[in-house]
């Protein structure tokens, strides 16, 4: 009886000293992982940052024709411009992000903070049939002719067009234009939607990047 009491005893003293060193375990086990976690998710936390150039979106116009050479953005860049100029103050703040990417381009929305909203515009690289950063009325505009389709499946040609800081920035936007439209072109290729025999020089003739 006497070592069955003995044995019972040793039982709770090592049954307690096993809690005892177990109790802190959890504490540290909760509470790693969770500074850890704090740590990696609150840099996510941050406003969405997006790559792109600072632009006044000055709006769209519908232009007319099918072919499209040097200096037919030039009159609705002129009408867009008016409108602009008339309602614009002395120092008119940037208003978009214009984001050219391999087969999309996005135009982010900025609010009044220039920030970008949710607000965006897509286009897509294929449908655009035009784009170039020469205009007279201003170095500073980047302009593109885009093919919108209708509800009822039917399109109309529209001409978008930004201004930028500089000159220099028009121009960066042309060459961007030109590179998303090679390589949109070619993907369009390889997957049997453009005809074997076309080259995209024979198409991005359309697409003005001049360095002058």
């Amino acid at each position: 009886m006497m070592i069955l009491q003995h044995f019972q005893t040793m039982l709770k003293t090592k049954l307690n000293v096993l809690t005892l060193r177990k109790e802190p375990l959890p504490t540290v086990i909760f509470h790693e992982p969770e500074a850890i976690e704090l740590c990696t998710t609150t840099p996510l936390m941050k406003t969405r940052t997006h790559t792109g150039c600072k632009v006044t979106y000055l709006g769209k116009v519908s232009t007319t024709g099918m072919q499209f050479l040097s200096g037919c953005t030039e009159k609705p860049v002129i009408e867009l411009w008016k409108k602009h100029t008339l309602t614009r103050e002395d120092v008119y703040p940037a208003n978009a992000l214009l984001e050219i990417r391999p087969f999309q381009v996005w135009l982010h929305h900025l609010d009044l903070k220039g920030e970008a909203t949710v607000h965006m515009d897509t286009f897509q690289v294929a449908r655009i049939a035009y784009c170039t950063a020469d205009h007279n009325v201003s170095p500073n505009i980047f302009a593109w002719v885009y093919r919108e389709i209708n509800d009822d499946l039917s399109y109309q040609m529209d001409c978008h067009a930004v201004e930028c800081e500089s000159k220099l920035e028009a121009k960066k936007l042309a060459h961007a234009m030109m590179e998303a439209f090679k390589k949109t072109f070619h993907s369009m290729k390889s997957d049997g939607r453009i005809h074997r025999n076309s080259s995209s020089e024979e198409v991005s003739h359309e697409f003005e990047s001049d360095d002058g």
